[in-house]
């Protein structure tokens, strides 16, 4: 019997940078809609549901999801990895895809070419991504997903101690690769040069530049890319705009 893959998209209100952005309106609709439709179209995927937090300012989110019928976990605000095991537990995930609410251009072509990879792996991988630290970047920023196993969630949630590890989710399982056996997929050529991702008013410009372009969601980031490649002036938009690092961690109240 196949694996029940779940894709979780964890998802808060509050954003130093662009408050509120996992709900912005691009094309007519939240970001958030955006990134649960097209994860949900991914083949591979069994279901995809939505991590937030108890805090006050995320019951906008509880909202959108109970109004378009999407599961909703609501756990700790700062340990997200708390948060992911949890939902994983409510959804019985036996994989794992973590995904982001900012992200709302990702890809259901490369979610089911990636879990393709990750599931007829031998022997088998404990958690993989198509963006690591210390890695070159292949895929737009906005395109990046991770992928482990029940157990490999299950044991960074007993034993990561560190704020960067409980707040990412997935640090642990990659900041040791002697225990756990991790694939870092590339993708060739390299789009590694585009920010597509929504974190800053710039972002939020250059998506709605994209939804505009577009009559709906359907279309795949190949499409993107011929966009950019035909409208250069687009990747201007948001090319000065710093990207986060795995060690960020947003200051507790």
């Amino acid at each position: 019997m196949a694996a029940r893959v779940v894709a979780i998209v964890q998802a808060r209100m509050g954003s130093s940078r662009l408050p509120g952005k996992v709900l912005a309106d691009l094309g007519g609709q939240p970001a958030l809609a955006w990134v649960t439709r097209r994860a949900a179209r991914a083949q591979c995927i069994d279901q995809v549901v939505v991590a937030t937090s108890t805090d006050e300012q995320d019951d906008a989110i509880a909202e959108f999801c109970q109004a378009a019928g999407l599961p909703c976990t609501r756990g700790s605000l700062h340990d997200v990895l708390d948060r992911f095991h949890q939902a994983a537990e409510e959804s019985r995930a036996e994989i794992v895809v973590r995904l982001t609410g900012d992200c709302p251009l990702i890809d259901p072509s490369i979610l089911d070419d990636n879990l393709g990879v990750f599931l007829a792996a031998q022997p088998g991988l404990d958690f993989a991504a198509n963006r690591l630290p210390g890695q070159p970047r292949s895929i737009p920023i906005g395109l990046d997903a991770e992928y482990c196993t029940r157990a490999a969630l299950d044991a960074a949630w007993r034993e990561a101690k560190a704020p960067h590890q409980r707040e990412h989710v997935m640090p642990f399982l990659y900041e040791n690769p002697q225990r756990f056996n991790i694939l870092h997929m590339e993708h060739h050529p390299s789009y590694g040069q585009y920010r597509w991702t929504l974190d800053t008013p710039e972002d939020l410009q250059l998506l709605r530049e994209v939804a505009t372009h577009f009559a709906d969601d359907a279309f795949s980031w190949l499409d993107v890319i011929r966009l950019f490649e035909q409208q250069p002036h687009l990747a201007q938009i948001n090319a000065a705009v710093p990207h986060k690092s795995q060690y960020d961690v947003d200051p507790r109240q």
